[in-house]
């Protein structure tokens, strides 16, 4: 039995002790420092578990055509003209199928009327300081 005790022992200093060396934690994620292989895995992954649905109806939007755009083109070409000839001193007026518009420089200050042809509401806009002094 002491034989045995004493065999037991010198096997058991013979055994190399373990050595133990410090967890490194690698991310799995390429945007965290991980393996940029890894990249078309998790998009399989992600891909998989999506259930969104996007909307399959295009007229969510509704597309203005041609002459609508032509027509706010217009529109908005000949407002910016009116006010570039108040600002040399003229007055105008511009008239469309929704509305009128005055502009009149009265001394100094802009004055826009916008008058709603469809239901005779009417705004005014009055800028004064446009003068130096």
């Amino acid at each position: 039995m002491a034989i045995r005790n004493i065999f037991f022992i010198i096997i058991a200093s013979f055994i190399p002790l373990s050595q133990a060396s410090e967890l490194v934690y690698t991310p799995v994620n390429p945007n965290f420092g991980g393996n940029p292989l890894n990249t078309s895995h998790l998009f399989a992954g992600a891909n998989a578990i999506n259930d969104y649905k996007g909307p399959q109806d295009d007229s969510l939007f509704e597309q203005e055509s041609a002459l609508d755009r032509l027509t706010s083109s217009l529109e908005s070409r000949l407002i910016s003209q009116l006010l570039a000839d108040v600002g040399n001193g003229n007055t105008g007026q511009l008239i469309t199928d929704d509305f009128i518009l005055n502009i009149v420089d009265d001394s100094g200050a802009l004055l826009i009327q916008i008058v709603d042809k469809e239901t005779g509401e009417t705004s005014e806009i009055q800028v004064s300081g446009l003068t130096p002094d």
